[in-house]
């Protein structure tokens, strides 16, 4: 009777495990499938879509009509309004990923080296980042830079007997850009700075001291053979980020530079400002989405050369 009880409690011990399995394979899609689902149908399916499309001359409609080949692609090549859109956003990159990215890294070696309010300065400097791009566009515009002597960019001028300044609208001296840049800079400035006291506090102290026993003085040298030789795998997903998400500007642009004036929309104006007049305002679905795709494919070729300069996700030495 116990040698047939054996196989008995394995085959119940099996039949526990198959059901607890279950259980978990179903607890797993139970969470994960409406994600996986609403991914496929309002991510993978749309941008598979209108990579077809393409491929098509689509006006008015996003059924494809008239395969063109290539033809979407080469008409935005040839469209000089396209080419300064990305000469536009290329300069904007060229200024604010520097920018954020030494703002953010020289906040987080602040915040990282003080011992009392770490914790309310960094939530301080993180509250801007859950501000809508939106909001804080019409805020800029209409409040700080509205141009008006009581704006309170003007109003500070006044103080110090400077005449006040339109700050949107003509293009010498180009005012605009600092309202646009400064509008970038506080928002997402926080969000890398945390990004940083994360990679700084991964650093080990007990590098720091080490060079202090050996005669290191703080500061720079410390900063400069330890602080940012570690920080490369960090510095280098912000500057990533930062790419990415400069040449998708969109909100500021069309927030701060539209609607004080029929040409302001036409001074700073970014490829996805420039793609958004052509698919939502001339209803050329095809054109637009063949640009859409071929920001994509600069954003990917940027990404991929600026890691390879960086030797992204090489392990670190101390």
């Amino acid at each position: 009777m116990s040698v047939q009880s054996v196989p008995t409690s394995t085959a119940a011990h099996a039949s526990r495990q198959r059901r607890r399995q279950l259980r978990t394979t179903l607890a797993f899609w139970g969470f994960v499938g409406p994600l996986f689902l609403g991914l496929i149908v309002f991510t993978y399916i749309p941008v598979l879509w209108g990579f077809v499309l393409s491929f098509f001359e689509a006006k008015r409609t996003v059924t494809p009509t008239t395969f063109v080949g290539l033809e979407n692609y080469l008409t935005l090549f040839r469209d000089r309004a396209f080419i300064q859109s990305l000469i536009t956003v290329a300069l904007f990159a060229l200024f604010i990923v520097p920018a954020t990215t030494a703002l953010a890294l020289g906040l987080a070696l602040l915040v990282n080296s003080i011992t009392r309010g770490q914790t309310f300065f960094r939530s301080v400097f993180f509250i801007p980042t859950a501000c809508s791009y939106v909001v804080a566009s019409l805020v800029w515009k209409l409040n700080i830079f509205n141009g008006l002597p009581f704006g309170l960019a003007n109003m500070v001028l006044y103080q110090f007997g400077q005449d006040p300044i339109v700050w949107i609208g003509p293009p010498n001296p180009p005012w605009y850009w600092l309202v646009l840049v400064s509008v970038r800079l506080w928002l997402q400035v926080g969000f890398y700075m945390i990004l940083f006291l994360a990679g700084l506090q991964e650093i080990p102290r007990s590098l720091y001291e080490a060079a202090y026993v050996d005669g290191a003085s703080g500061g720079w040298t410390t900063f400069r053979n330890i602080t940012f030789p570690l920080l490369r795998n960090t510095t280098a997903a912000v500057v990533v980020l930062n790419i990415i998400a400069a040449f998708q500007a969109f909100d500021e642009f069309i927030n701060i530079l539209s609607g004080t004036g029929s040409s302001n929309i036409n001074l700073a104006r970014p490829p996805l400002v420039y793609l958004y007049g052509i698919a939502i305002g001339s209803q050329d679905f095809g054109l637009g989405t063949a640009g859409a795709f071929i920001l994509a494919a600069i954003i990917i070729g940027i990404t991929l050369l600026q890691n390879r300069f960086f030797a992204f996700g090489r392990e670190e030495r101390a």
